[in-house]
């Protein structure tokens, strides 16, 4: 299916021309999208479920099973560094392995995206502090999200509630772009060089992830600063419908090809 097929078309539609979107999602480039997961029950959750109702191609791999990540890129279209429960501060050999391998997607100036601990281990690979809140607060659950000039540049119309669950963050890297920011961990979105993304939040949650999340993980809902359970549910009926029209045309922007470009 097209990008501008699906109903998040507005919000990716240029202001120039017929209503068509300014990036198309499409199956045009066959390579697929690397997929790097942290636990062998992960999935990529709705980023997956995107991709592949455009035609993309997934390549799922888990380093903490002992897969290995590929030299190069040149057979992916782009990679996706998802989270999970380790620290970027980990002394794993396959967090170490991760942090070393992002110098490929960098040099290669591919496309890339880190999520929350993906995030967090981008900005440490380019010498960015990764640590806990200052005074101990965690975000679980919905938060203000307020997007920058330069992320508006990037996608036109962001969330202003979004879904976290981190209680480490980053420092801005030398040389990114800040796109979003939070109250109490104000990095919350960064681009680095022309191709490089990193986003703290979780815009790929399902319903399905949250119970597995809140259910499994019940012990950090009694973190300070964290919600309670309920207010999770509650909050994805209040502020999903922008979290997905965002994701659709993030992942199009960065993963897929200008309208302009005609398909081969």
């Amino acid at each position: 299916m097209a990008y501008h097929e699906h109903s998040a078309m507005n919000e990716a539609a240029a202001p120039h021309g017929l209503g068509e979107p300014d990036y198309i999602l499409d199956g045009t480039d066959e390579r697929p999208v690397l997929i790097v997961l942290h636990q062998e029950g992960s999935t990529p959750g709705r980023v997956g479920q995107v991709l592949q109702r455009h035609d993309v191609r997934l390549d799922i791999r888990r380093p903490v099973l002992g897969q290995p990540l590929p030299e190069t890129l040149d057979e992916h279209r782009g990679a996706i560094v998802f989270g999970g429960p380790p620290s970027a501060n980990d002394t794993h050999d396959y967090i170490r392995a991760e942090l070393e391998w992002m110098k490929v997607p960098l040099r290669e100036e591919r496309p890339f995206l880190g999520i929350c601990l993906g995030a967090q281990m981008l900005a440490k690979h380019l010498g960015a502090k990764v640590q806990s809140h200052p005074d101990g607060l965690a975000e679980i659950g919905y938060y203000p999200l307020h997007s920058t000039p330069e992320g508006r540049q990037v996608v036109r119309n962001w969330p202003q509630m979004i879904y976290q669950w981190h209680r480490e963050g980053f420092d801005l890297p030398r040389g990114a772009r800040l796109l979003a920011a939070g109250d109490w961990y104000p990095n919350q979105a960064f681009q680095y060089g022309p191709a490089a993304y990193a986003v703290q939040f979780h815009a790929e949650l399902t319903l399905a992830m949250m119970h597995r999340w809140t259910t499994r993980g019940h012990e950090r809902l009694r973190l300070p600063g964290a919600q309670a359970r309920r207010a999770h549910f509650d909050g994805r009926g209040i502020y999903d419908a922008p979290v997905l029209r965002w994701l659709e045309t993030f992942l199009a922007r960065t993963f897929g090809r200008h309208a302009d470009e005609k398909a081969a």
